[in-house]
């Protein structure tokens, strides 16, 4: 006879055991709580009404969240901005500014990842662009096979971490906490992290100098200001493009949907300036919004928003409705905004339906007492606050080795975030708690696109490789880097202010002593007159 207290245990095997069978995670997930959901009424834990949940959890916390808008916006603009040619243009620049230094090909690779971390979130577009541009390059000047290989496929999971990351959106929704927050605190990590890796590419310079040579200078095409020039014009925009994104969400202008939406009209704005088709009449025109964008931001700080403020961005808006027009017009542009579309349908698409799938598990393993089993699991752990943070952060690396982020995210993370709150609130304080937890989880969550054997930054790099890049050159480069991440997983764990620095301090105000005063307003004498009769 099956128990109520075997239930949780049972569903979770049982998930397990058909993810490993290789049913598509999405319909597994609905398959699993559906069965276990009628088994449960079979038995009587609870009856068919309490499955009315799951249709109104769909459409109410799903189909109706409006921060999850965001994520077709941020994909589209990963999926332009990945062939729009900003990235070679970036990795030849940096690539002779910082060749004729030791590992010089190595730092450029790591600055142009986080650069492009932060205009993407796609570990795919930076792992395949970066790959095709820059491995050529670095095997003709003798870098190490294994230093190529991490670096690259280092580089590229930064975008995991580095905001606007899709990783950051799906953890704040699923941790009920504000993006901007979210975004906040892995901005620490994330610099730490490319700190770290520069690091080690530092010491490996002084250890073994042979592994990362520094470029010869008579392979330098560009000197002095035409160097600079054409790294600012590469850093310049898409700075912009960040501020626009980022910028307008951190200062409250602009809600996560809406900065995406910015984001990706920016995407396209690039990819039209990037191309050789772009004329000179059409950079007039981008130059006269850029002007009168500055105009009508300086009128709106020191005046009101007067109508010149509206006719300087009226030309701005005309100044790009322009160029998006002239990007519909330029053929391999039309393609690929089409190429965009589509991966955007796809991946949002796959999204929805996990999210759907992992609401009918999650209904019914909470309707069986799984949280409590769960809490009951997880608190009882050795070593408190800290064995509860190093078990978890070794479930998630583990489990990462065969699931993907979404389904870490959409599976895990509503069963074990009450708990987390609950755990780390003493160390962090209510509010960061959360944050804390769920970018350290991101940092963790890293790893699962570089471990062997399933790391699809591997994967990635396999398949745009030379014939003459060995796949255990791949697999091994990917070690040290892995544990440069642990590193950085650790001094997140020790550190929770790498986190929680930049985040709004809570107010500490004793409620006992607050006191409100009402001014006394003396009114008229109320006459009535004389008496009716």
């Amino acid at each position: 006879m099956i128990t109520l207290e075997m239930m949780p245990p049972l569903m979770f095997g049982g998930l397990v055991l058909a993810m490993l069978i290789g049913f598509p995670v999405a319909f597994t997930l609905a398959a699993v709580g559906l069965s276990f959901g009628f088994l449960a009424i079979h038995l009587g834990f609870f009856d068919l009404n309490f499955l009315q949940a799951i249709p109104g959890r769909v459409f109410g916390s799903v189909l109706s969240n409006e921060l999850l808008l965001a994520i077709p916006f941020f994909t589209f603009m990963g999926a332009i901005l990945e062939r729009c040619g900003l990235a070679e243009d970036m990795l030849d620049s940096m690539g002779q500014l910082f060749g004729p230094i030791r590992g010089g090909l190595g730092y450029s690779v790591i600055i142009v990842g986080f650069i492009l971390g932060a205009i993407t979130g796609t570990v795919a577009a930076q792992v395949i662009a970066m790959a095709l541009i820059s491995m050529p390059v670095m095997i003709r000047y003798g870098y190490n096979m294994r230093y190529i290989t991490g670096v690259l496929a280092a580089s590229g999971t930064i975008t995991q971490l580095v905001p606007p990351s899709l990783v950051l959106i799906v953890l704040a929704d699923q941790l009920g906490k504000s993006v901007g927050d979210m975004y906040l605190g892995a901005w620490g990590p994330s610099v730490f992290q490319i700190m770290l890796f520069a690091g080690y590419t530092f010491i490996l310079g002084l250890i073994k100098p042979g592994h990362v040579p520094p470029v010869p200078k008579d392979a330098r095409t560009l000197t002095g200001w035409p160097l600079w020039k054409k790294c600012l014009m590469g850093i310049i925009p898409s700075a912009v493009l960040i501020f626009v994104v980022l910028g307008t969400m951190m200062m409250g202008l602009a809600t996560p949907t809406e900065a995406g939406a910015m984001g990706a009209v920016g995407a396209i704005v690039l990819a039209a300036i990037h191309h050789k088709d772009f004329t000179s009449t059409d950079r007039k025109i981008l130059i006269l919004g850029v002007i009168a964008a500055g105009i009508g931001t300086i009128v709106a700080m020191l005046y009101s928003e007067n109508l010149i403020f509206k006719l300087a961005f009226a030309l701005t808006y005309l100044a790009v409705a322009w160029i998006c027009i002239r990007a519909a017009r330029i053929p391999d542009l039309r393609d690929l905004i089409t190429q965009g579309y589509q991966s955007t349908m796809r991946l949002t698409c796959m999204v929805t339906f996990i999210l759907i799938g992992s609401t009918c598990f999650s209904v019914v393993f909470l309707g069986v007492s799984g949280g409590v089993w769960l809490e009951h699991l997880l608190t009882s752990l050795p070593g408190g606050v800290w064995g509860f943070l190093i078990f978890i952060n070794l479930f998630i690396f583990f489990l990462a080795f065969f699931l993907d982020f979404f389904e870490i995210a959409f599976i895990i993370l509503p069963m074990i975030a009450p708990i987390a709150q609950k755990i780390l609130a003493p160390v962090v304080g209510p509010d960061a708690a959360l944050i804390w937890f769920g970018v350290m989880l991101c940092v963790n969550m890293q790893t699962s696109f570089l471990h062997p054997p399933f790391g699809f930054a591997l994967f990635y790099l396999r398949g745009v490789a030379p014939k003459e890049v060995k796949s255990s050159d791949i697999y091994w480069g990917a070690m040290p880097w892995i544990g440069l991440q642990l590193i950085m997983v650790m001094l997140v764990i020790i550190f929770p202010v790498t986190v929680t620095g930049l985040l709004d301090k809570p107010l500490n105000v004793d409620l006992d002593k607050v006191k409100i005063e009402v001014p006394q307003i003396e009114l008229p004498p109320l006459d009535l007159g004389p008496p009716q009769k």
